[in-house]
C-alpha cells in the first residue's frame, strides 16, 4: 500500500509539469446545505483532467530502458491524454487502446498528443484486454489507469493540494471510477487529518466500487451506459480497493439524470464544463445523498471537463425542459385565414420564444374546419408555460403539452 510519503514525493516530482489547479469557494448552490462549497477544478489541467498527475509520475520513474521500448495503456478518455501528453514531452513511444464508443474529443485529443489510438471493444475492459495483448506482443510497459502505486501516489497530490489551500476543510467528494483518484486523496487527508469525512460517488447503473465493499472483496459487474464514462468500470482495482476500504468513510451513488443536472447547473451557474465523472460530486450534493455535508465546510473534485459538445447540447435541452424553460405545444385552432397570426401574436405577447412552429392540416388528427399548430417554445420556466397555456385556452382553442 502506498503512503504518504509517496505522494509527498510525487508532489515534488511532478511539480512545475502540471497545473496546480484552484480551490475556491462558490456561492452558487446553497441547496446544497454546507456551510462552505468549494470546487476543485481539475478540469483545467492542461489535458483537462486529474489524471495527468499519475501518468506523469509513472512515466518520471521509468528506466532508460523503459523509456526506449514504449508505454501502453488503456483508458475510456482522460487517462489516455494524460499519458499521451507526457510521454510525448518525454520523448516515449504510446499506444494507447480506447473503447469503440470513446467519445470523439477524447480520441481525437489522444492523438493530438502524438499517441498511436487503437479502438476496441465495447467498454473499458475489454480494452483493456485488448492492452495487455499489445504489452506481452511489443514489449511495452504498462501504464495502469489507477490500480498502480505510482499512480495512485500522482493522483494523492490533488488532496495535498486541498489540504495546502484550504486547511478547515471537513468533508471531500470525490467521484469513483476504478479508484485511484480518491484513493490518493483519501490517504493524503486522512494520514494527515483524520477527522476529515472523505465520500465517494458513483453512477447508480455501474457502482462497482461500493459494490465491492459491500461484498468484502473485487466485484466485477456488468456492463452499462452512462454518461459519466470516466467511471464506467465493471471491475475497480485490487490495490485501490484496500486503500478505499481503509480510508474512505462511504460511498453513494447519482442517477443519471441527476448528473445530466449538475452537468447544467455547473455550466449555467459556476460557468465551468465539466463532464459527466466531474460533476458527480455535486449531483451528489445536489439530491441529498450526503448528509454529512450539511453545515459542514465541503470540497467537491471537479475531476475532468473532456465532454462531448453533442452530449452538452443534449443536456443543456433536457435540463431546459425538465425546468420549464423549453415546451411544446400542440393547440387546435380553426382552419380560417389569419388564425396562426393570431396565435403566434398571443404567444407574443404572454413572452414566450418561438423556436421551431408546424401547421399540420392533412396529418393531425383534428377534425375537418380544424387545424392542429405544434409549437417548441422557450419560457421563464413551469409557472410561465401554465400562464400562457390558460391564456391560449381563454382563445378557446385546445391546448396539450
Amino acid at each position: 500500500m502506498i503512503s504518504l510519503s509517496d505522494i509527498e514525493s510525487a508532489q515534488k516530482r511532478i511539480a512545475g509539469a502540471v497545473t496546480r489547479t484552484q480551490f475556491s469557494r462558490t456561492e452558487h448552490f446553497p441547496e446544497t446545505g454546507c456551510a462552505q462549497l468549494h470546487f476543485k477544478f481539475e478540469n483545467e489541467q492542461r489535458t483537462g483532467s486529474f489524471k495527468e498527475r499519475g501518468a506523469l509520475n509513472k512515466l518520471l520513474q521509468l528506466t532508460d530502458a523503459e523509456k526506449a521500448a514504449g508505454v501502453v495503456s488503456a483508458s475510456a478518455g482522460n487517462h489516455a491524454q494524460g499519458v499521451a501528453y507526457h510521454a510525448g514531452r518525454l520523448g516515449i513511444s504510446t499506444t494507447i487502446v480506447m473503447p469503440e464508443r470513446t467519445p470523439l474529443i477524447k480520441a481525437s485529443r489522444t492523438r493530438g498528443y502524438g499517441a498511436n489510438v487503437i479502438l476496441k471493444g465495447n467498454g473499458f475492459d475489454e480494452a483493456f484486454d485488448e492492452a495487455v495483448r499489445v504489452q506481452k506482443a511489443e514489449g511495452r510497459t504498462f501504464v495502469h489507469p489507477f490500480d498502480d502505486d505510482q499512480v495512485m501516489a500522482g493522483q494523492g497530490t490533488v488532496g495535498l493540494e486541498l489540504l495546502e489551500q484550504f486547511r478547515h476543510l471537513e468533508v471531500v467528494v470525490v467521484p469513483i471510477g476504478g479508484g485511484g483518484l480518491i484513493s490518493g486523496i483519501a490517504l493524503a487527508l486522512k494520514e494527515t487529518n483524520p477527522r476529515i469525512q472523505v465520500i465517494g460517488v458513483q453512477p447508480a447503473v455501474m457502482p462497482a466500487m461500493k459494490a465491492s465493499l459491500e461484498a468484502g472483496h473485487v466485484v466485477h459487474l456488468q456492463p452499462a451506459q452512462t454518461i459519466a464514462d470516466g467511471l464506467a468500470v465493471k471491475r475497480p482495482g485490487k490495490l485501490t480497493f484496500e486503500v478505499i476500504r481503509k480510508y474512505v468513510d462511504d460511498i453513494v451513488t447519482v442517477e443519471e439524470e441527476e448528473l445530466a443536472a449538475a452537468i447544467l447547473l455547473l455550466l449555467e451557474r459556476e460557468k465551468s464544463v465539466v463532464e459527466g465523472a466531474g460533476a458527480a460530486g455535486l449531483a451528489a450534493l445536489l439530491s441529498g445523498r450526503i448528509p454529512q455535508a450539511k453545515g459542514k465546510k465541503t470540497g467537491v473534485i471537479l475531476c475532468g471537463g473532456n465532454i462531448d459538445v453533442n452530449l452538452v447540447s443534449r443536456i443543456i435541452e433536457r435540463g431546459l425542459v425538465k425546468d420549464g424553460r423549453l415546451v411544446r405545444l400542440k393547440v387546435t385552432l380553426p382552419d380560417r385565414p389569419g388564425m396562426l397570426a393570431r396565435f403566434v401574436t398571443a404567444i407574443a405577447e404572454h413572452g414566450a420564444n418561438v423556436v421551431e412552429i408546424y401547421h399540420h392540416r392533412a396529418f393531425s388528427p383534428v377534425s375537418l374546419g380544424e387545424v392542429q399548430v405544434e409549437a417548441m417554445l422557450e419560457t421563464r420556466g413551469v409557472d410561465h408555460v401554465a400562464e400562457l397555456k390558460a391564456a391560449l385556452s381563454q382563445q378557446g382553442w385546445q391546448v396539450t403539452q
